[in-house]
């Protein structure tokens, strides 16, 4: 069975972007951005797909990234310096950073400490390109469920608290940045806030500008978006700064799918098991992390009595690499094509070829309905990483 024949012309298993739903999600996050005087960038970490990069610049002016290869991928695909954060620099990167960022952060005091002079000496070389420096801070609020997720639990390393800054920014410092949600709300975003002003309040009004990170997933359906608009507004005025957001999944959010062929079907003490040509481990990790159920095309999400009913399972030889059950109107057949909703953000961000499995195909099907292919990975792409 194919519930699908717009991605007829794929092969499998392949991540698929839709152009008309990225620029769909694009323009309501531009309308955010000129609607609150804000400013929207692309987060690298979530969305790293750059043949759309084109599109991506026709709707917003920047991008972060959190290593060098990304700051990388920026200049040479967004065409315009990195907001830049990484918890910890190294040393003999660092003079690269400089060179390629607009914007660095600083997870800790004691790091600042450590590339301050080199920072000021590039700004004094190049009054021109000047580099405007923050520091990460944790306002110890979060409401993200998963610990895995959560850079306020106890111990974090992300970010400084405020029992660790005196009654001013260090000097150098025009930036504060905190980043605590996850696929979050605007509703969120506000009580975050508060706790934000309620510790960090009179460092605010010292500061150039406050970067709120991401997790803002302001293109699901039900975001409140008018209360993002008037919440950066009124960061904006009470504390006259910039403010900027960096969203990743937003941006991808509900743009496209994975497309996955059942390889085999077999009868494991009574429960039916389809074995597939993708892996939840190696293709959809967030899936076993977070984990989440990944909703199926045309499937039942949760099982039906009287209806064939499966176990999927992914092709490596982890004992855990699988996902269900799902029910369907049909029996499943070798051959036949299923399409995982909803994976284009942190999924092809964190494939693996473990278990030497191939990584998926990646193609767009563009706003003319034409599908193509950007690139498929064979043993190369396996030997590559390996020595």
């Amino acid at each position: 069975m194919s519930y699908s024949s717009s991605y007829a012309a794929a092969p499998s298993p392949c991540f698929v972007l839709e152009e008309s739903l990225l620029r769909k999600n694009l323009e309501l996050i531009r309308s955010v951005q000129e609607s609150s005087g804000g400013r929207i960038i692309l987060a690298l970490k979530g969305f790293s797909m750059f043949s759309v990069f084109p599109v991506v610049k026709e709707y917003l002016g920047g991008a972060t990234a959190s290593s060098l290869n990304e700051i990388r991928l920026i200049n040479d695909y967004l065409g315009c310096k990195a907001h830049t954060y990484i918890p910890a620099y190294l040393p003999h990167e660092f003079g690269e950073v400089l060179e390629r960022s607009s914007h660095i952060t600083f997870n800790s005091l004691n790091q600042w400490e450590r590339f301050r002079e080199e920072v000021l000496l590039y700004n004094e070389q190049h009054p021109a390109e000047k580099i405007s420096c923050g520091l990460r801070v944790n306002p110890q609020y979060s409401e993200v469920e998963v610990d895995m997720y959560n850079p306020c639990v106890p111990g974090s390393r992300l970010g400084v608290t405020r029992d660790q800054i005196g009654n001013a920014l260090p000097e150098g410092i025009e930036g504060i940045h905190f980043h605590t949600l996850c696929e979050n709300d605007s509703h969120t975003l506000k009580r975050t806030l508060d706790a934000l002003e309620s510790r960090f309040g009179d460092l605010l009004h010292q500061a150039r500008w406050l970067n709120m990170g991401g997790g803002h997933l302001m293109t699901r359906e039900g975001y409140d978006t008018n209360l993002l608009i008037d919440l950066i507004k009124a960061v904006k005025e009470k504390y006259d700064l910039s403010v900027i957001l960096e969203p990743g999944s937003a941006i991808a959010w509900r743009t496209g799918v994975l497309v996955a062929t059942v390889l085999d079907v077999l009868d494991s003490q009574g429960i039916k098991v389809a074995i597939l040509d993708t892996s939840f481990a190696a293709h959809m990790p967030d899936t076993l992390e977070m984990p989440y159920k990944p909703y199926i095309r045309g499937a039942y999400h949760e099982p039906v009595a009287g209806l064939p009913t499966y176990r999927l399972g992914g092709m490596t030889c982890l004992a855990g690499d699988f996902m269900g059950d799902y029910s369907f109107d049909e029996p499943l057949r070798a051959g036949d094509r299923l399409i995982f909703e909803d994976m284009i953000h942190y999924t092809m961000v964190k494939t693996t070829t473990f278990n030497g499995v191939n990584l998926p195909s990646i193609g767009i099907l563009q706003s003319d309905g034409s599908f193509r292919l950007v690139k498929s990975f064979g043993y190369e792409s396996f030997k590559d990483r390996l020595s």
